[in-house]
C-alpha cells in the first residue's frame, strides 16, 4: 500500500501542476526566458523536463511518505498542513535561492514556489488518505 500512495501522490501533485502551469503560463515563460513560436509555444518539444519532474515527484513524495510515518502525520489535517509546511518551509526557500543566484525575477520564484507548497500540500493530503 505504501508505493500505491506514494504514485497517486505524485500524480496528483504533477497533475495540479498542469494546472497551475496552464494558469500561469504567459507569466511563467516571460519569467523563466523560454523561448516561444509566434503561437506563443515553447520551442523546446523535449520530454526530458515532464519525465525529470515525473520522477522528481516521486522521489519527494516517497520521503514525504517515510517522514509523515516517522512523525506520527496520520489525519488529513495534519498531512495537509505538513506538505504545505514542506513546501512552503522547504523547497520555498532553496528555489528563490537558486533563482537569486540566477539572476532570475522574483516573479519565477513566487510562481515555482506557489506550486512547491501547493503541490505538497496535495501530496501530503493524498498520503494521509491511504
Amino acid at each position: 500500500m505504501g508505493i500505491l500512495s506514494v504514485i497517486v501522490a505524485a500524480i496528483a501533485s504533477f497533475a495540479f501542476g498542469a494546472v497551475w502551469y496552464m494558469a500561469l503560463s504567459k507569466p511563467w515563460v516571460e519569467a523563466a526566458n523560454i523561448t516561444v513560436d509566434a503561437d506563443g509555444k515553447p520551442v523546446d518539444n523535449s520530454p526530458a523536463p515532464y519525465i525529470m519532474a515525473a520522477i522528481a515527484m516521486i522521489l519527494v513524495a516517497g520521503m514525504m511518505r517515510h517522514t509523515f510515518a516517522l512523525s506520527g502525520i496520520d489525519t488529513l489535517a495534519k498531512g495537509l498542513m505538513s506538505g504545505l509546511g514542506i513546501g512552503l518551509f522547504f523547497i520555498s526557500p532553496w528555489i528563490m535561492i537558486n533563482n537569486g543566484y540566477g539572476g532570475r525575477p522574483f516573479t519565477l520564484t513566487l510562481i515555482d514556489g506557489g506550486y512547491a507548497t501547493f503541490g505538497c500540500a496535495i501530496m501530503g493530503l493524498v498520503l494521509t488518505l491511504f
